[in-house]
Order: structure tokens, then sequence, then C-alpha cells
């Protein structure tokens, strides 16, 4: 094909594209302002001539696809429209913001400059610059609610597309994804869009376990779908006898939610029971009402099924935080699998699936719900004006602010209040007022007292007992899981800390000068090692701190200021690192640096290796798991399981730190894992177990508890094992034993 063929095919390409999404715009409810659209196209392209992307497409192709899902996936007008249309030009091109104002006017340029401010993804190169620039985000985000839905159609093309990075790209920007994005368009009632960001992410991140879940569900589609004919048929005909105007589909679990239950219960994919759902949308009558509609397709189908008596989900009454509106309950299907049916009406439905934008439709009528998302935005503005609240630190906290599964506690005056799932006595004090939490000494719950710790459950009655002498402390920080109630005891402890180092400083400067040592302004770094190392510190910050505090009185600081600071050293079996060749010549970008990683040592001995590496003592990784590493500041590679939560959370900060790893074939060593086991309860139970692990498996037993309850087992066993296939293959023997249900490894 010539150059000038080829450029014609991709200009009719182009020009498809674009088409594609002005006959979407044009099928929306919105208001046809096609000029200015066109005007931002041609603009864009023109801008964007002879860009390309790395797959190699011409770059308008991408504005042009975030417009299209800002569009018919999130409903989104004109306005916002020509700004994913413009979200790249500021950034790639000579035009600026004034450019665009020029052009466009005030509201465009707006959301183009708040686009602009956060391209390159949420976070950037280094983890304080990551945070900071997610700080830009949000910030930009509660000026105009338009940025970050249009940022999250720019996310989810980019996964769309992401087979054209290197593999460490692929790692950063599908962890940044699982970590912030997802949540993100969750909290703002985006469910499909949350739904595709989780299975990308996961694809990317776990491309075997991806396949495997995607294949098992196309192989017994036929199967499923047979079971859901005999379930839904009887339903739809009782319906169809009322004269409801409905529809009524099959709703399939997602890879990513599958996998999720999979790790989280320890099941395998057969044991996933709940697999297949059903919804049903209706068109309520003129001027009926849709909740009660709800309850009354509720007793048709209760009255063909059994319902589960604790799984009815009535979010009619008490929307979620994210505006989610329906009616679900359980029953007991004709193939004897428990099927959860949601009960949305046709509004309920768009809202479920284009959150936010879907509310602006139907704000005539419906407000509840915006108020919802107004009450997030006051919560995550509380937490931008801490002043107090570094950039990493806010970004734990807005994490925090992301789950909207909530609970409805009462005052002891009967005022009905919704703060989130999980919260405890001190949460809810601080949610009352910041004084009440501050002085916070326990509660009463139900007429019962109950520590700061306890956790509340919907409908308990909460009366919070204060104390004007009780003050906050660190423990604190452990009784609380609200955004809100951290980043308020965080501030005052943080300002607590301040004053008791400043008394440490005062208090050690003039311990020193008693001895003859004139501190004028920093410790030399002689002092500072010696102090350390004699009083067993690990910096300059917790040895003012226990001082300050009172713990350490100095009375021996003239030994401390004499000790030659000598420390035993102890030499460990380092790990090989098989590393690319330096070269002067500077690394082509997008370049991946892979990493051979092995060990030598002694399991007791890989958390205290003085190494280029060290293996997470969160997740602990062995030999056949699929690992990540991360470079720490001091050019250590901190190894982790690749599904480890901590791991996560450090591919959406340190994308750039990221390094491939995968085991080398070295002689073999050993390392521990923990398996669980659960059955029925029988003479010679633990004797059986005992001899599969150590005779059959030729495995050597670390630990070993169990207990028993009423004729039910539960073992914890820590074995030394040399691959992950080992592990599988104890496991499945286990499996054989005579009253063995359930055997798994699980993390220590």
């Amino acid at each position: 094909m010539s150059k000038e063929q080829k450029e014609k095919k991709e200009n009719e390409i182009i020009e498809q594209a674009y088409q594609n999404l002005l006959n979407d715009y044009l099928a929306s409810p919105h208001s046809k302002k096609v000029d200015i659209i066109n005007k931002a196209y041609s603009f864009s392209k023109n801008a964007h001539k002879g860009i390309r992307r790395l797959s190699g497409e011409p770059y308008i192709l991408h504005p042009i696809a975030v417009a299209n899902i800002a569009c018919k996936e999130i409903g989104l007008g004109s306005t916002s429209i020509c700004a994913a249309l413009l979200h790249d030009v500021v950034e790639d091109t000579d035009y600026t913001i004034d450019d665009i104002r020029d052009i466009f006017g005030d509201k465009i340029a707006q959301i183009v400059d708040g686009l602009t401010k956060i391209s390159g993804g949420v976070f950037g190169e280094q983890a304080s610059a990551q945070a900071e620039n997610f700080r830009k985000l949000i910030i930009t985000m509660s000026e105009d609610i338009r940025v970050i839905l249009i940022k999250i159609a720019d996310r989810l093309h980019n996964m769309r597309t992401l087979d054209s990075q290197p593999t460490a790209k692929q790692y950063k920007i599908a962890g940044e994804t699982e970590y912030i994005y997802a949540p993100l368009a969750h909290r703002l009632g985006l469910f499909s869009i949350k739904s595709e960001l989780e299975n990308l992410s996961f694809k990317y991140n776990f491309p075997q376990d991806y396949n495997f879940i995607a294949n098992r569900l196309i192989a017994e589609r036929d199967e499923r779908m047979a079971m859901y004919d005999r379930f839904s048929l009887p339903i739809m005909n009782r319906l169809n006898s009322f004269g409801y105007q409905f529809i009524m589909k099959e709703r399939i679990k997602s890879v990513y939610s599958i996998w999720n239950k999979m790790q989280n219960k320890h099941l395998p994919f057969e044991e996933i029971f709940d697999i297949l759902g059903a919804r049903i949308v209706f068109t309520p009558s003129p001027g009926a009402d849709e909740k009660l509609e709800c309850w009354k397709i509720y007793n048709i189908i209760t009255q063909i099924y059994t319902p589960h008596p604790e799984r009815t989900r009535d979010w009619l009454s008490t929307p979620k935080a994210n505006g989610y509106e329906a009616l679900h309950v359980t029953v007991m299907g004709p193939d004897g699998f428990w099927i959860e049916v949601q009960i949305r009406s046709k509004r309920m439905d768009e809202i479920a699936e284009k959150g936010l934008a879907a509310h602006w439709n139907y704000k005539k009528d419906y407000t509840s719900s915006e108020s919802k998302i107004e009450e997030w935005l006051n919560t995550v503005n509380e937490l931008l004006k801490n002043p107090d609240s570094d950039a990493m630190h806010f970004l734990d906290s807005f994490k925090l602010t992301l789950y909207d599964t909530e609970i409805f506690v009462f005052t002891p005056k009967g005022e009905m209040k919704t703060i989130p799932a999980g919260s405890t006595a001190l949460d809810f004090a601080f949610e009352i007022h910041s004084d009440i939490g501050m002085h916070c000494i326990g509660a009463k719950v139900n007429n019962k007292l109950v520590p700061l710790s306890y956790v509340l459950k919907s409908g308990d009655q909460v009366e919070i007992l204060t104390a004007k002498h009780q003050t906050p402390n660190e423990s604190w920080l452990e009784y609380v899981s609200t955004a809100k109630a951290k980043e308020k005891l965080f501030a005052i402890l943080k300002q607590s800390a301040r004053t008791i180092k400043t008394q440490g400083d005062e208090i050690l400067r003039s311990k020193l000068a008693s001895l003859g040592y004139n501190i004028k302004k920093d410790y030399s770094t002689e002092i500072i090692k010696r102090l350390l190392d004699y009083y067993k510190q690990t910096s300059l910050d917790s040895l003012l701190m226990v001082v300050g505090k009172g713990e350490l009185d100095l009375v021996n600081l003239s030994d401390a200021l004499k000790n030659k600071n000598r420390r035993l050293t102890i030499r460990y079996w380092t790990p090989s690192f098989l590393r690319p060749k330096a070269k002067d010549e500077k690394k082509p970008e997008g370049m991946e640096t892979t990493v051979n990683y092995s060990t030598n040592e002694k399991p007791e001995e890989r958390q205290t290796s003085n190494g280029d590496h060290i293996i997470a003592s969160c997740c602990k990784p062995i030999p056949g798991d699929d690992i990540i590493g991360f470079i720490n500041d001091k050019g250590q590679i901190v190894v982790h399981k690749r599904n480890c939560k901590e791991a996560l959370r450090l591919k959406s900060q340190r994308g750039s730190q990221i390094v491939t790893a995968e085991w080398t074939d070295k002689k073999e060593q050993y390392y521990t894992a923990l398996i669980e086991i659960q059955g029925i309860d029988r003479k010679k139970m633990l004797s059986d177990i005992v001899n599969v692990i150590s005779i059959k498996m030729e495995a050597n037993i670390k630990k070993l508890t169990v207990s028993t309850l009423d004729g039910i087992f539960d073992s914890k066993v820590n074995i030394y094992v040399s691959h992950v296939d080992y592990i599988k293959r104890i496991c499945s023997e286990i499996k054989k034993i005579d009253g063995v249900e359930s055997v798994a490894r699980i993390e220590e």
C-alpha cells in the first residue's frame, strides 16, 4: 500500500470514528450543539496532525474515543465532548489554555486546564510527585465534577489500548487503575465502567488467571443459559399476566469479581455458586410509585420461589452513597442454586449504569442522590483544607472515602445518621463533631457501655460519652476507619508530636550543654550516630520523641557520647540479580528492565538480608508465586506477590520504580508457607493430616495448631516448601482425607 493510500485509509477511519461520535450525541437527550463539537474536532485534528500513539495509530483517534465514552457511556453533553476532544492539545502541542479560552470560552478552557494538570495519569514519576498530582486532580474535581468524569473516560480508553505499552508500564497503569480509578468510578455510580476497569486491570496484572476464568465462563455459557431460562420463564410469564412493561436479562458475575471471591474465600472456581444472577428493569405506569412497584414485583417473585431470609437488600428507602437505587432479593432456583434478582425502574437502571451524569436528567424530580454526592464532595473538601496533611497521607485518606457501603445508626433522641460500614464508636464521635471525638472516652450502644473500638451495626442507638481531661493518643488511629476521623486524628497527633519533639530537643540541648557541647544549630552526624546506637533509636525524631515524653532520662548521656558505635556484622547469603549491562547511551523511552530473581538464604534470614533485595514481609512470596519488584529509597528491590494489597498500592504510587521479576532455576531452597485445613472432626484426623504432610509428601512441619468446636475442626499448618506447585500437591493430597472439607494456602 502506498503512502497516499495509507493516508486515505487512515482519514476514512478517523472520519468514521468521528461520525459515530456525532451519531451517539444526536441520539442523546442533550441539546444538539453540533457546531461547537465540529469546531473542537477540527481544531484537535489539526493540532495532533502527524502525531501517533505507541500502537502506531493516528493520535486523534484517542480523543475521539474518549469523547465517545464521555457521551455514550457516561451521558455527558457538548461541553464535555469538546473538552474531551481537546484534553491533550495543551499538553502535546504548542497551543495554550489561553488559546483554548479565546476560541471555545471559559467553561471548556477550565475543564481542559483541569485535565492538563493531571495529564500522564494521576501519578507522576516519583512518589511525592504522584501524590501531589493526585491532590491537584481532586481540587479540580471539586470545582467541576466533569473533569474527573472525562478523566475516567480517558483512563478507560487507555486501558482498552494498553497492549502497546511495555510490561512494567502495564503494571503501573493497571495498578493505578485498580487502586484509584475503579473505586472512583464506583463512587460516582459508573458501575459498568467500574467493572470494565477492574476486569482490564486484572487482565494485565494476572493474565493466566484472567484467561482461565474467562475461558471457563465461555465453556459453561450454554449450561448457564439453560439454567437461566428455566429460572426466568415462570417469572416473565407472571409479570406479563399482570401487564408489566419490563426487560428481564441474565447478569453474569465479572471475571474480576469471581477471582476476588476465590482469593478472599480460598475457593476453587467450581465452588463459586453465585455466578448467575438476573435483573428486571421495568417502565412504571404514568403516576405510579416506583418503589411500590418494585415491592409488587418482589411479591410476585417470592410467590414463585422461596426467598433467602437474610439476603434481601432494600436500597429504595436508603439509596447507596453513589445514588444507587434498587431492590435485591435472593431466591432458591429450580436447579438448587441461590440466584439474586435485581429489581429496578428504567430511571434507576440508567442511574446505576451512568451514575452522576444520569442524575442530571432526572434532577427536577429526584434530588436525594445528588445530595449524597454533595456530602461526599464536602468530605473531600474537608480533607483538602487540612494544612498538616502531606500529599501521600492525603492519597490514603481519600482512598477511604471511595467505599460506599453504609450503615444507619440512631442518636439517643432517635435521629438517624448515615455512616460508612465498619465505623467504630470513635468514628461516630468524630462524625458528630471534632471536639466530641477528641474528648470521647467511650459510648453506650443500645444502653450498654462499649469501648472506643466497638464496631457499630445498622440499627444501633449510640450515645457518646466524653470527659474534658481526655486527649487523643496514637493508639486511637487503630480504632478509626473513616477518612474524616483519621484526618482529624492525624492533624491533632502531628501537632502534639511537634510539641513533644520541641520539648525533647530543648532537654537534649540542655544536657549536651552541661557536658560542654554547645549545639547552636544542627546536631553533628557523629553525635547523632552515637546517640542512636547507644539508645537503640532509629532516627533523631524518634529519640527526641522519647526524651520529650519523659521515657528516656539521658542519665548516661556521657557514656553514649563516648560510644564507639561498634556493631556486630552478620553476613548473609545474598541473591543474584541478572541486570542489563550499563551503557553510556541513554536508555530508549519505554524500555523495561527484566530482573531474574533468586535467593540462597535460609528462610529465617530473608527478612534481615542487607543485600540488594528484600522479600516483602507482608506477603512472603515463594518460588512459583507471580512476583513484582519495587526499588526502595535504599536502592534495594523489595519483592512482593503480584496480588499483594501493598504491591497494588505501590504500583499506583511508585510506578516508575517497578521492576519486573521472575524466579530463576537455582538449587532447591525451602520457604515457609501456611495452609488452613477445615472439616469434620474424628479420631485420628490429626494423625492422618500429619502422615500425609510428613510421610507421604516428605515435607517438614514448622508449626501446627488445631481447634475444634461442636465436631468441626480448624487447623493451621506452617510447613517448609520449595515451590508453589509443591503446596498445591500437598493440598490436593490432604483434600483426599476423609472428613476434610477445605484446604487452602493463606497469608501468614
